[in-house]
């Protein structure tokens, strides 16, 4: 008897409808674990063994998994691990006396996985020594062994035939294919999963988010998706080393510990992955190439050696860290916006402060002075007076504006979003809006009257940088008296009598659900004015 594919399958046709359902039934598995269960127990079924096992090989030729089907009626096959033995036939004879007496040691017979570099493999031993008690033939995967299917204990203790051989044989190359195929589709499922995994860091990487909750997220997005027992993270930033870790329950310390070696790592200024073995784990370390987020890396930690190898895994890990890098790189890309965006409004605000309000509160002094020189030789004293009072209170307003704008740094704000709005469209027109907010907008203002007045004020602005061809503009938001007062008005060339009502249809209508109204008109000297105005009170 020998285990090598036989090209004469003449002798299956008295079993080739049972051969064809098993294979069949084996096609319609599509989890690969149940497939190699499917695979055991229709080879037992199809040569009447008792007993199957298959014992699955890593990359290494060592034993990775072993599935089983039915019992053995004497326990005469078990795992013993590597072993350095040659590979034996029970059907062969002991070439010396020395041989006879190994084989009839319990131990002796080995049915062992085609050896590795150094010579060792992982065993499947008999301690029967009889010929023709069990059958192994190898399952091979295109040109490597995936693993070696044995069988025992044939009905009636008879002894296993050429045609039980040629049985197993035909089945496992069937089965090789389909495994093939379903490995394929568990891989192509593991791609699908990454990649939803990379979009969800993405959206999760949001500011305002600090940079360690930032790669902790990246572990924990990662270390469902693998092998391993844990996941680590680092990254050297101006304030040093910031880290975050992810482990499986009850690894957290040793994963901790495997991490905080991270800073060696970083500072050689890795720039490709590497393999190293820590603290009696095994860790594949994976360059994070950020450009704004500081230098980086993240370390995949197993405690078996085999899933560190996986090659797939590999790949999508290493693919996962680039894409972790890019969003570490918008996190920070944002940030800085976001802290460009509150320099420039505190320019904005200093440079108002200066122009308008210190300016005002000059020329306020000259007109006091003036009047104080000779009070009674000025007509209409107290109606100058009282025009000077009502600039001041101008500029009382002004001034708390401008502190309101200084303390408020929410991004969800009113006066946040109407900046931003403007700010959208500073690229288009030459010039920047002067926009003046009045009264205690982010309060008061409910949601359901917000969510109107950004699309109205998107489509005024828009359409003064689009047809406005205007060289100032202005946009003014008042919260007086119970209702909140949109006004654009800008120096253009005005609205054409023959111009037909778009997006300013809608904003008509927006109002007129609110409550309020539209007016739209010429702006004296020139250019347009649109006023927007409804109840505060509207949809509450």
């Amino acid at each position: 008897m020998t285990t090598d594919a036989t090209e004469d399958l003449s002798g299956l046709e008295p079993s080739a409808r049972s051969l064809l359902d098993a294979v069949i039934a084996m096609s319609s598995e599509l989890d690969l674990s149940a497939m190699l269960e499917r695979i055991t127990r229709s080879a037992c079924e199809l040569t009447g063994a008792s007993y199957g096992a298959l014992g699955v090989l890593d990359l290494d030729g060592n034993l990775q998994d072993l599935i089983t089907y039915g019992h053995q009626h004497e326990p005469t096959l078990q795992v013993v691990g590597k072993s350095n033995g040659r590979r034996a036939r029970l059907d062969a004879e002991p070439e010396s006396e020395a041989d006879a007496s190994d084989a009839s040691e319990a131990e002796a017979l080995l049915l062992v996985a085609p050896r590795t570099t150094d010579g060792g493999s992982h065993a499947l031993r008999t301690g029967d020594a009889g010929k023709r008690k069990f059958l192994e033939v190898p399952l091979r995967i295109k040109d490597h062994d995936f693993g070696h299917l044995l069988l025992t204990d044939k009905a009636g203790g008879a002894d296993f035939t050429n045609h039980d051989e040629q049985l197993v044989v035909a089945l496992a190359r069937a089965a090789g294919a389909q495994i093939e195929r379903v490995r394929e589709l568990e891989l192509s499922e593991q791609r699908r999963k990454w990649l939803e995994a990379s979009a969800e860091l993405s959206r999760a990487l949001t500011p305002p988010l600090e940079h360690t909750v930032a790669l902790e997220r990246m572990c924990e997005t990662a270390l469902p998706l693998m092998r391993a027992i844990g996941v680590g993270a680092g990254t050297r930033i101006e304030h040093g080393l910031v880290s975050g870790v992810a482990a499986v329950p009850g690894q957290e310390e040793q994963v901790r510990a495997v991490t905080e070696k991270v800073p060696f790592l970083i500072d050689r200024r890795i720039v490709e992955p590497l393999d190293l073995e820590a603290d009696g784990l095994y860790v594949v370390v994976a360059p994070v190439r950020s450009s704004l987020a500081g230098r980086g890396a993240l370390l995949a930690i197993y405690d078996k050696a085999s899933a560190a190898h996986d090659q797939h895994e590999r790949e999508l890990f290493f693919g996962f860290a680039g894409q972790a890098a890019l969003a570490l790189d918008r996190l920070r890309a944002v940030e800085d916006r976001a802290d460009l965006a509150v320099i420039t409004d505190r320019d904005r605000i200093a440079r108002d402060l200066h122009d308008v309000v210190i300016q005002r509160l000059f020329a306020i002094g000259l007109q006091l002075e003036t009047l104080g020189r000779n009070p009674h030789r000025v007509e209409d004293l107290p109606k100058r007076l009282a025009e000077q009072v009502d600039a001041l209170d101008q500029t009382i307003k002004d001034v708390r504006g401008s502190i309101f704008d200084l303390s408020n740094h929410d991004a969800t704000s009113l006066r946040a979003q109407v900046r931003e709005v403007v700010r959208e469209y500073a690229g288009v027109m030459k010039f920047t809006p002067e926009i003046k907010i009045t009264g205690p907008v982010d309060t008061a203002v409910p949601d359901a009257v917000r969510n109107h007045l950004l699309p109205v004020l998107r489509e005024a602005v828009s359409n003064l940088a689009r047809h406005a061809h205007a060289h100032s503009a202005q946009i003014e938001l008042t919260l007086q008296d119970g209702e909140i007062r949109l006004v654009v008005r800008d120096d253009g060339s005005g609205v054409p009598e023959e111009a037909e009502e778009s997006g300013l249809k809608n904003a008509r209508a927006r109002a007129v659900q609110l409550g309020g109204q539209l007016e739209i008109g010429p702006h004296s000297p020139s250019g347009t004015e649109l006023v927007w105005q409804v109840p505060i009170t509207a949809g509450v």
